[in-house]
């Protein structure tokens, strides 16, 4: 058996940031809105900001492998399309004809340019059944996502553009921005004292460099209207399915919906089941501007950006998750466990299938060879991605250990290496896109060594990475027939650019050998149309997965949480849910009780 861990493992280049809207370099990694294609039975991911195409034979193995130099790689949001015995390239840019290319061999090239005619962001090409090609874009919280038929040989628009959806944050919970959608839309005069308080905030020189034609854009962003973004189309038995991201790839709720349709340039229908891609949850959130793709074996994936956020707005990276169509013809996303590892079947396989493993790490002791204040090491096992152990000096050998206080069989663990504030300056020449950066082109390495032990002063070696030519920093070790195991230390040998170590998830995944815990017994309320507060009012768990959907046989939504009592925003205006919650702890799941949910 094959396993995975969102998200994706795979290196994940730097980005060195001129970002207008700050004072200082902001240097991260990045990978976002993954374009993910099955093309001569092989695996491909297109991603922002990567300069690369990843590649695989089996969705779990990924290499990376540099594109060449005539495709726009520093522009966003790459959509990618295979049309007949070509894969077509394209991606974003403002007040510029964009083109189009294409090739019959991804990695080797030649790509071919036809030359564009209009410019557009956030790009989707989609040929239907009858040879007919038609194509989809927009972001933006003041335009809607756009669609026109194209002329598949010359590219160019067949009629006029026509607006397809719209954003609506009053009635789709899940389009709200800020975090658990905490914000609705600002008034225009809201937003006219935003932008005055941002401006003076960059000073009088840095405001009066910023171009006029960025200051829709800031409005928009200010505004926290819903960014409706990211089109993806796809056809299941005849119906289109129209699949958009929103609101806000900062937050954790970063989601893909779908409106269904007729014909591929609608009318469109808000689809049951939404937001049909959610994660707002668990170690890793973010679930937004993504793609679907059957593989081999007839199942279903979807692609989706994930989100970090902490160096830059834009820290981000990329998860897949088995998705499919039910006898409804809803379509859905299983992200219930989407950052536990999961197996990966040479056959059809269930979406809905339980984790194997189980996660043993969440609040166990760990301590370090050194720390920082307010960065200690329980910051790694603490299940949150924006949080993290870093070391106080950037010593080779710097190192962490977490206790599971019990012998347990342990079958995975997931290292995830954070950044911390690097101030180096940019090793190449900043390009001026739309958003202004260099992304890195050397490899780096991450180097490390993992072992274990049964008693703290015995131990043996788990996995010798410590002369390791790759650059992983979401890495995952699998022992199928697990090891046994109470103490795992991570020892750091190298890292780029010589940070002082950040680890922000220590996560080791196995089975207990006690009890599954008891059934949850909560409270379920409907706050408003597009709320609803649960509380465990008694459980035992160690963390809880709320479920949520319009039938309940259908309960496709999920937020995975580690405390008693959670706001959920995502609701729809005029939807009727049912709610359970599952509980989970190091032995197994538990499933709870369905109950309708209604309002205070």
């Amino acid at each position: 058996m094959k396993y995975f861990c969102n998200p994706i493992n795979i290196n994940y280049r730097y980005q060195f940031n001129a970002d207008p809207r700050k004072q200082r370099m902001q240097i991260c990694r990045e990978a976002a809105d993954p374009s993910m294609i099955c093309f001569q039975g092989r695996y491909y991911i297109f991603a922002s900001m990567t300069l690369s195409v990843w590649v695989s034979e089996d969705m779990v193995q990924w290499e990376s492998c540099r594109l060449p130099e005539n495709l726009p790689l520093y522009d966003y949001a790459p959509d990618v399309r295979v049309i007949g015995e070509y894969v077509y390239f394209s991606a974003s840019k403002r007040g510029e004809n964009c083109s189009f290319y294409r090739t019959k061999d991804i990695l080797n090239g030649p790509y071919e340019e036809i030359t564009g005619s209009f410019d557009f962001w956030d790009p989707n090409l989609f040929c239907d059944d009858d040879g007919r090609v038609y194509f989809y874009w927009g972001c933006s919280n003041a335009t809607p996502l756009w669609g026109v038929e194209l002329n598949p040989e010359t590219m160019l628009p067949i009629g006029e553009r026509k607006a397809l959806i719209n954003g609506d944050a009053w009635s789709k919970g899940y389009e709200r921005v800020g975090e658990d959608h905490c914000r609705y839309p600002k008034s225009e005069k809201e937003v006219d004292a935003a932008l005055e308080g941002f401006l003076k905030m960059q000073g009088p020189e840095t405001g009066e460099k910023i171009p006029e034609e960025y200051i829709p854009l800031i409005r928009g962003m200010l505004s926290d209207k819903p960014y409706i973004e990211g089109a993806w189309m796809d056809k299941y038995q005849g119906k289109y399915y129209l699949q958009y991201a929103c609101s806000g790839t900062q937050y954790n709720i970063y989601s893909d919906g779908v409106y269904i349709g007729d014909s591929p340039l609608g009318s469109f229908t808000l689809a049951d089941n939404n937001p049909y891609s959610y994660k707002p949850g668990g170690f890793l959130p973010g679930a937004g501007h993504g793609s679907t793709m059957w593989d081999r074996q007839d199942n279903l994936w979807h692609a989706s950006t994930m989100r970090i956020s902490k160096n830059h707005d834009f820290e981000r990276r990329v998860g897949i998750w088995p998705a499919g169509f039910d006898v409804d013809g809803e379509l859905f996303c299983n992200q219930r466990y989407g950052d536990w590892p999961m197996e990966v079947e040479d056959c059809k396989m269930d979406p809905w299938k339980e984790p194997r493993w189980y996660l043993l790490s969440f609040g166990r002791p760990a301590v370090a060879s050194s720390s920082e204040k307010g960065k200690e090491p329980e910051k790694a096992i603490d299940e949150n991605v924006q949080t993290w152990w870093r070391a106080a000096a950037a010593d080779s050998g710097e190192w962490i250990q977490v206790d599971l206080e019990k012998e347990y069989t342990v079958n995975a663990v997931q290292i995830n290496f954070a950044d911390d504030g690097i101030a180096i300056p940019a090793p190449g020449e900043i390009r001026g896109t739309t958003q202004a950066r260099y992304i890195e082109e050397r490899d780096h390495v991450t180097r490390w060594k993992l072992e274990g032990s049964l008693d703290g002063e015995n131990y043996f070696m788990v996995q010798d990475k410590s002369e390791a030519a790759t650059d992983l920093s979401h890495d995952l070790i699998v022992r199928e027939e697990g090891i046994q195991v109470r103490f795992l230390k991570l020892t750091i040998i190298e890292i780029p650019y010589g940070q002082q170590p950040c680890i922000s998830g220590f996560r080791v995944f196995g089975i207990g050998d006690g009890e599954k815990p008891k059934v949850p017994k909560f409270e379920a309320v409907r706050e408003n149309d597009l709320d609803m507060i649960v509380k465990i009012t008694e459980g035992d768990a160690v963390g809880y997965n709320i479920l949520w959907g319009s039938d309940p046989e259908k309960l496709y939504h999920s937020y995975m949480i580690f405390g008693k009592e959670q706001r959920v925003g995502a609701l729809v205006k005029g939807t009727g849910y049912y709610v359970r919650v599952d509980a989970f702890n190091e032995n197994g799941i538990t499933e709870g009780n369905t109950v309708r949910l209604f309002s205070k």
